[in-house]
């Protein structure tokens, strides 16, 4: 793509006179400097401020400025610039617009960053909200100020002159115009030693002379305690600016220092030639390794270039001039001197005898990082041993100023869904396979495998034993030995409240099978509740649809209705005004409805509930019976199905009677059988009764939840991040289609029950005694 100034000659025609021929100027040198992309960006930016409306000579400025600013900072600083004119133009005038585009240059030299210049940028938009009649006397002086401050430094100084004459106009400008004492002592007290701008040219040419290369400098804000330089996309990262360091007696400059500094940088990148792993390491133990690393390359460094040596052993001399936080610093910040220099020695034994192991190997393993890495660990278990390792923020503040965070030489691993079964997504880790039985029996591999193997296989038809006499053939080895089949496994997403995303794969459900019971303990429970026999009577026959109904009385039916008509024809001849409503409609009436009766199986349901002799189970078996007697003679489609769960790896589903399953002995003999253990996670129960309800053809679908108490499991320690998940999965539920209803027999699920499942959607059980007549009346309720 190759942008010509003929593109933009209906906006030339529009501007005045005087921009098309500095753009006529400008354009060939701005071409030469930036892209076609860049440079389309600076184009675009002059139409913008055109449109603007604040004069030609804020367009002037900006053409003739910005190619300096892209020359020092790069082109990806002009929308950035661009921004900023658009919001200081609601805040001040097109004259202090390009007043702050005439300083740019200034800006991007002295700054030489353009991380730094967009922050510089954002200096200035927030100066412009709270003293805005001292911005046109800062920019004024803005290549003096920056000359002599940092960033942090002009931001700290003119925030003192905005906070202390803001509501006096007349000494805020002249603190501003570096005319009052107050302005001139702020600026000697923010004035830094020697600024990375001034000198950064000498330490190029310094690097150079070493190492016959160029190396990319950055100076970075080092406004903040913990601030260490950094070696990032190979740029060093150099603070923008430092001071002295030592007392008078034994003293180094600034610019000794930023020697000390990037010489050190520079040999990580020369004499690095592969990283050094960090799988598993803590944190402290990479911090000693890191120490040894420092020491390995400056050795090499010293080799090369011997007066290295005393340049960073002068700086380690006199850097530790206040007490430590911990006394261990102090010991090792003389450790790393005694690394660099053989013939400095210590009062312990033991770290002489570390010293002099390291300096009598180094020669030799002088090219191999690994050897950081096991003398590292040496010193890391020495300082362990004695219980004197601090935490990691001490560790970090060590006061050896001219070394840079080591993050050059680390390997992390990165995160890589393609790398191995552990970050392939949970629905597709595990292979099910439906094989022959000669494949069974010839390939199985471990017969005793569990539920998570990687491949489970399942036999297309049930294998029996050969017949003998010692064997009963009638029965298969599933049957003998086996236990009743577990599902393929069904993942969900739950949702995390914290980051209000969902996990995705995160929970999975296997639908098991429980023990069959006797069916003619459902039979006694319903002969234990005749009483309540009748009241479900009245249900089924309130509830029951009517079949095709004539629905009389309408305007606009589908027939006549002849008594209607008749009246209507006796009233007009008796001069009254008729009825028109002569026509009716025959209307089927039917129910179109299906349900899931979904039950809480966790191991609070084997207690006995206060006020009862019976367990929670007991109550829900019985409830869930009798509901499904009147469901079952009402005619809608229903299914009871319950759950319980260890870990979100494991959410246990059990379904005692399918939607196309009579309610018979073999629904009755699972229902007896229901036992309860583990925990309650209901939001990924929910989802799957969702999944298996919104296979029904019904319009209507309702999700009747059966609980003791509040979602909560043996691996989430945070008690609301499940009910978060349930409220979510009852709202997704909803916005399918699927009513979602709470019944709960906790007398405290006051605090969380409506936060979940809405303000009309629970019932809380005062007298758990009345559970099985209660549900069967509310389902009427629910459903009429």
């Amino acid at each position: 793509m190759s942008i010509k100034l003929e593109d933009y000659e209906a906006f030339l025609q529009e501007t005045a006179p005087v921009v098309r021929d500095v753009l006529e100027g400008t354009f060939h040198e701005a071409a030469r400097i930036m892209s076609p992309a860049g440079l389309e960006d600076y184009m675009d930016g002059a139409r913008s401020l055109c449109n603007l409306g604040r004069g030609s000579d804020l367009v002037v400025t900006y053409l003739q400025e910005i190619p300096q600013v892209v020359k020092e900072c790069g082109e990806d600083i002009i929308p950035d610039i661009l921004t900023a004119a658009m919001k200081l133009s609601s805040m001040t005038s097109g004259e202090v617009i390009s007043l702050l585009f005439s300083s740019l240059p200034s800006a991007a030299r002295n700054l030489g960053d353009a991380e730094l210049l967009r922050g510089y940028l954002t200096f200035i938009h927030q100066l412009a909200s709270t003293a805005a009649r001292g911005l046109r006397p800062m920019l004024n002086h803005i290549d003096e100020l920056l000359s002599k401050l940092t960033l942090s430094g002009l931001r700290r100084w003119a925030n003192f002159g905005a906070q202390a004459y803001r509501r006096d106009f007349a000494n805020l400008t002249s603190y501003f115009n570096l005319e009052s004492a107050d302005s001139r002592a702020m600026l000697q007290k923010e004035r830094r030693g020697v600024l990375l701008g001034k000198v950064q040219r000498k330490l190029n040419f310094y690097l150079r002379a070493l190492w016959g290369r160029d190396f990319f400098l950055r100076p970075s804000g080092a406004d903040y305690t913990d601030f260490r330089p950094y070696i990032e996309h190979r740029i060093l990262h150099l603070p923008d600016a430092v001071d002295d360091i030592g007392t008078d007696g034994e003293k180094l400059s600034g610019l000794e220092l930023f020697r000390a500094t990037a010489a050190h940088m520079a040999a990580h990148m020369c004499y690095t030639s592969s990283p050094i792993s960090a799988e598993q390491l803590s944190p402290a133990q990479m911090f000693f390794i890191g120490l040894l690393e420092d020491a390995r390359i400056e050795y090499k460094a010293v080799n090369d270039f011997p007066g290295l040596k005393r340049l960073w052993s002068a700086v380690l001399k006199v850097a530790g001039d206040e007490t430590p936080e911990h006394p261990t610093m102090s010991v090792l910040e003389h450790v790393a001197l005694m690394l660099l220099d053989d013939s400095v020695t210590s009062d312990d034994v033991e770290l002489n005898r570390f010293v002099a192991n390291f300096h009598s190997e180094i020669e030799q393993r002088q090219d191999d990082n690994q050897f950081s890495w096991h003398m590292g660990l040496e010193l890391f278990n020495l300082f362990s041993g004695r219980k004197a390792v601090p935490s990691l923020r001490i560790l970090e503040r060590i006061r050896i100023p001219y070394r840079d965070d080591n993050r050059y030489v680390w390997e992390f691993e990165e995160f890589d869904w393609n790398a191995g079964s552990e970050y392939v997504p949970a629905s597709q880790r595990q292979v099910r396979k439906t094989v022959s039985v000669m494949e069974m029996a010839n390939e199985v591999d471990c017969e005793l495998a569990g539920d998570d193997a990687q491949e489970i296989w399942t036999c297309a038809t049930e294998m029996r034993p050969y017949e003998d006499d010692l064997t009963d053939n009638t029965k298969s080895f599933n049957q003998m030995w086996g236990k009743e089949p577990v599902s393929a496994p069904f993942h969900y997403p739950e949702w995390d409240y914290q980051i209000q995303l969902h996990r995705p794969d995160w929970a999975t459900v296997y639908e098991r099978r429980q023990p069959k019971g006797d069916p003619a303990e459902i039979d006694h429970i319903l002969s234990e509740y005749k009483p309540v026999a009748h009241r479900i009577k009245q249900i089924i026959d309130l509830l029951t649809p009517e079949g095709v109904q004539r629905v009389r009385g309408l305007e606009d039916g589908d027939e006549i209705d002849i008594n209607a008509a008749v009246d209507a024809m006796i009233s007009l001849r008796m001069g009254e005004q008729p009825n028109p409503r002569i026509t009716m409609r025959n209307v089927v009436k039917s129910r179109d409805l299906s349900v899931v009766v979904l039950m809480d199986l966790s191991e609070s349901t084997n207690e006995a509930m206060a006020g009862s002799d019976k367990s929670v189970l007991q109550l829900t078996r019985e409830a869930a019976t009798l509901v499904s007697t009147a469901i079952n003679g009402i005619g809608d489609p229903f299914a009871l199905h319950g759950f319980a769960s260890d870990g979100r790896h494991d959410v246990q589903y059990y379904r005692f009677k399918d939607f196309n399953q009579h309610f018979d002995d073999e629904a009755k003999a699972r229902l007896s059988g229901m036992k309860g253990g583990l925990s309650t996670r209901m939001g990924a129960a929910l989802r799957h009764a969702g999944h298996h309800l919104l296979k029904q053809p019904e319009r209507r679908k309702l999700i009747l939840l059966v609980t003791d108490g509040e979602p909560a499991d043996i691996d989430e320690r945070d008690p609301q991040h499940l009910r978060h998940d349930t409220k979510k999965a009852v709202e997704e539920l909803y916005g399918t289609g699927v009513l979602t209803y709470c019944l709960t027999l906790d007398p405290h699920a006051d605090g969380y029950v409506k936060r979940i499942f809405g303000a009309n959607n629970y019932t809380i059980i005062d007298h758990v005694d009345r559970l099985p007549e209660k549900l069967p009346t509310l389902f009427a309720s629910l459903t009429s």
